[in-house]
């Protein structure tokens, strides 16, 4: 990946492009996480696209570079989000799913449902895109303390939801 970063910072469109479709999957899954809905997030990917096309050559240290993107997306998001607030618009959710979506994928989303909001994002950008919490802590600006503790605090929610309460016998 970093040869591509490199490739694309010299003009290269075809390994921007190849680039963009290894990082294509974990944009969703990110924006689909924090905009709970298809649209939205297919927005906030092409907008992302367009400004790491445009800002590439600020990357200065091309191994973080899906630290740098993962950033503009959330920034993307957040711009989203921010729009509809400001118009007082109650955004309709989307659960429509796509019918290519495996079982897994399915279940998965409807666990992040279930998350508060703010343990949601921290679990994707954790277990979805695979960064530690000190990247994490650095693209939400908030100390990696808390990043660990919305990391434990969400999956104790994620084990709530999924307990199963053994019956009771009777005597």
């Amino acid at each position: 990946m970093e040869e591509l970063v490199k490739q694309a910072q010299k003009g290269d469109a075809d390994a921007f492009t190849e680039l963009m479709q290894c990082q294509m999957q974990k944009m969703y899954k990110t924006a689909r996480a924090m905009l709970r809905n298809d649209e939205d997030a297919a927005d906030a990917i092409s907008d992302t696209i367009l400004a790491c096309w445009e800002k590439i050559g600020q990357v200065r240290e091309v191994q973080f570079f899906k630290t740098w993107m993962t950033k503009i997306l959330i920034n993307k998001c957040n711009d989203i989000l921010r729009q509809y607030k400001q118009e007082g618009a109650a955004k309709e959710v989307s659960d429509n799913v796509y019918f290519s979506e495996r079982y897994e994928n399915i279940e998965w989303l409807e666990t992040l449902k279930s998350l508060d909001e703010k343990y949601r994002l921290v679990m994707v950008l954790y277990y979805v895109d695979g960064l530690d919490t000190a990247e994490i802590s650095e693209i939400l600006k908030m100390p990696a303390a808390t990043v660990r503790t919305r990391l434990a605090r969400g999956r104790k929610q994620i084990t709530n939801i999924y307990r199963i309460e053994p019956e009771r016998r009777a005597k």
